[in-house]
């Protein structure tokens, strides 16, 4: 019997990129919320951008949600996401 030993690393390592500039606050900012579109995720994305709106003063709340929780944002998303300031994404079961 033989046993195959796979290595899943990246053998050339990671692309050289830069960190984006960190913002100052988010009041006045456009905040995108990414589901991963389970249930748990309704309740707590609106509690928070009630809180985003209210008490920190953020200009607008933008939420999406994925088609399927266990692949990658749709391109519709990543096209979105470049109006945005900050963004946060969630799961929830």
């Amino acid at each position: 019997m033989t046993i195959q030993v796979l290595d899943p690393t990246y053998g050339q390592g990671a692309a050289p990129f830069q960190l984006a500039p960190r913002l100052h606050g988010l009041k006045g900012k456009t905040v995108g919320l990414i589901s991963n579109g389970k249930r748990g995720t309704q309740p707590f994305f609106a509690a928070m951008e009630r809180q985003l709106l209210a008490d920190v003063g953020v200009g607008r709340v933008v939420l999406m949600t994925k088609a399927n929780y266990s692949a990658p944002a749709e391109q519709r998303i990543l096209d979105a996401v470049v109006g945005w300031d900050a963004a946060f994404a969630g799961i929830g079961d």
